[in-house]
C-alpha cells in the first residue's frame, strides 16, 4: 500500500507543475514562464521541478500534451453524450468547441504560447502535429459516418473545411467575445455542416 501512496503523490505533484505551467503560459507567455514562476504558481521548490522534468522545455512539452488531451477528452465526452446517430455525433463534436471547457480565453492564451514555439522547438512542433492529426482523423471518421457515400478525398476536404471554420470562429470569439455569441457560432457551424454533407 505504501508504494501506491508514493506513486499517487508523485502523479499529483507532477500534475500540479503542469497546471502551474499552463497558468504561467496563459498569464505571462513563454518569456515569463521560468522555473521560478512555475514553482511559485505551484507552491513548490525549484528542486521539485527538476526532479520530475529535465527542465522548463520538457515541462512545457508535457503541458502541451496535457492540454491537448483535455481538449480531446472534452470532444470524446461530447460525442459519447450525443448517442448513436452519426449526424448528432458530428454536430456534438463541432459544437463542443463553443462550450466550456474548450471555449476559454485562458486556453487561447495557452495555445498562443505553444504556437509561438512551433517554429523553434522541434518537440513542440511534433506534439502539435500529433494533436492536430488526431483531431482531424477523428473528424474525418465522423464525417464519413454521416456521409457514407463520400469518397475518402471528399471526406478529407470536408473535414479540413469544417476545421478551418471552427478554428477561425473559436479564435475570434476568444479574442473578442463581444463580436458574436457562442450560440451564433454554433448556428454558423450547423449551417456549414449541412452544406458540407449536401455538397458533393
Amino acid at each position: 500500500m505504501r508504494a501506491k501512496f508514493v506513486r499517487e503523490s508523485a502523479d499529483v505533484r507532477r500534475q500540479a507543475l503542469i497546471d502551474a505551467t499552463a497558468k504561467c503560459l496563459a498569464e505571462k507567455g513563454v518569456a515569463g514562464t521560468s522555473v521560478r514562476a512555475i514553482c511559485a504558481a505551484a507552491g513548490v521548490s525549484s528542486g521539485l521541478l527538476t526532479h520530475y522534468f529535465e527542465g522548463v522545455d520538457a515541462l512545457i512539452l508535457a503541458t502541451y500534451r496535457d492540454v491537448g488531451q483535455r481538449v480531446s477528452q472534452a470532444m470524446d465526452d461530447a460525442i459519447a453524450g450525443a448517442g448513436d446517430d452519426p449526424l448528432d455525433r458530428l454536430r456534438a463534436f463541432l459544437q463542443a468547441n463553443f462550450r466550456e471547457p474548450v471555449l476559454d480565453a485562458d486556453l487561447l492564451a495557452t495555445w498562443i504560447a505553444f504556437w509561438s514555439l512551433i517554429k523553434s522547438n522541434a518537440d513542440v512542433a511534433a506534439a502539435h502535429a500529433d494533436i492536430y492529426a488526431a483531431s482531424r482523423t477523428q473528424l474525418e471518421g465522423l464525417v464519413a459516418a454521416a456521409a457514407p457515400t463520400f469518397s475518402a478525398a471528399q471526406v478529407r476536404l470536408k473535414a479540413i473545411g469544417l476545421t478551418a471554420l471552427v478554428d477561425g470562429l473559436w479564435l475570434e470569439y476568444c479574442l473578442d467575445p463581444t463580436s458574436f455569441s457562442a450560440a451564433e457560432a454554433q448556428q454558423l457551424v450547423e449551417r456549414a455542416m449541412g452544406h458540407a454533407l449536401r455538397d458533393q
